[in-house]
């Protein structure tokens, strides 16, 4: 069995459990938070930063990368990148997303977030009737992909029947060369 950490995010008010091991974006991805990464997850920005509130001593020590964009200042109040943190040891762990303002107002919810709050409101029998209809969409593109597979195979192989003929036909012209010529 593998160590857990307890993690929760704020505001969103998300918790979940995720494996020791795990770096806190892909925890926040797997748990339904959206945190930016505008450099690639390369800690060369600070689109992924975040607050730890508790729990800061099941993390990794901070990297380079982190040091550099927020300055040891930073790390000791308690922010980090989370495309650079890592959790290292099983506990409780509370993490503070910082609201993103865009020209002076509060972010819209994205899609996702309108859904599951939509979705969280709703009376059973909705619930139950919306997971049914996603069941049969889900559904449809399964037997769609299944009854294209043999098509998509299919073109697979002549793509490769194509570059073996290709590569018999420059072996053939490279033969007929001198040899000082040959590749």
């Amino acid at each position: 069995m593998s160590e857990e950490v307890e993690i929760k995010f704020e505001p969103d008010e998300i918790s979940g459990l995720v494996a020791v091991g795990s770096y806190l974006i892909d925890a926040a991805l797997r748990l339904g938070v959206n945190i930016a990464s505008d450099c690639g997850r390369t800690g060369s920005c600070d689109s992924c930063r975040v607050f730890i509130s508790k729990g800061q001593d099941l993390l990794s020590e901070p990297t380079s990368a982190e040091k550099q964009v927020l300055t040891i200042e930073k790390i000791q109040k308690g922010e980090r990148l989370s495309c650079q943190t890592k959790l290292i040891a099983a506990g409780e762990l509370v993490v503070v997303r910082p609201e993103k303002k865009m020209n002076g107002r509060a972010p819209q919810p994205n899609a996702f977030e309108r859904f599951r709050k939509e979705f969280y409101d709703m009376p059973l029998e909705k619930k139950i009737a919306s997971l049914l209809e996603l069941e049969i969409i889900t559904l449809g593109e399964t037997l769609n992909f299944v009854l294209n597979s043999p098509f998509k195979v299919f073109d697979m192989l002549i793509g490769v029947m194509a570059e073996l003929g290709l590569k018999i036909e420059k072996e053939e012209k490279n033969q007929k060369k001198p040899p000082e010529h040959r590749q």
